[in-house]
């Protein structure tokens, strides 16, 4: 007979604690900051907004789950929704200025300077 609370290999098994999510969900933001203020390249900056808006994503799944509320689920398929139409956006506009000035470095597009 096996232990209680132990799985078919033997281990412990249980749930992940919400804070654990928290630290992860606060570490990928952390990193997406860091990508934003120090590159200069337009696609590392959009990746890295991308992966801010995936660690909130990640707040909101571990808060709902933590509330056993569906809140947090339907937000996240919004934000989805809202990333999924930012890319096809943003990737045009990249492309775009990629078109007309042969780069994405940010401190070399001055477009919109008078």
């Amino acid at each position: 007979m096996r232990g209680a609370g132990r799985g078919a290999r033997g281990a412990m098994t249980g749930t992940v604690p919400l804070s654990a999510y928290l630290i992860l969900s606060a570490a990928l933001f952390a990193i997406g900051v860091i990508g934003v203020v120090i590159r200069r390249n337009a696609l590392i900056i959009f990746m890295a907004i991308e992966l801010m808006l995936n660690a909130v994503n990640l707040t909101f799944v571990a808060f709902s789950r933590f509330l056993g509320s569906m809140d947090g689920q339907i937000i996240v398929f919004f934000v989805m929704a809202v990333a999924a139409a930012e890319v096809a956006l943003g990737l045009a506009i990249i492309i775009a200025l990629y078109r007309n000035k042969e780069s994405v470095n940010v401190d070399e597009i001055n477009l919109l300077k008078g």
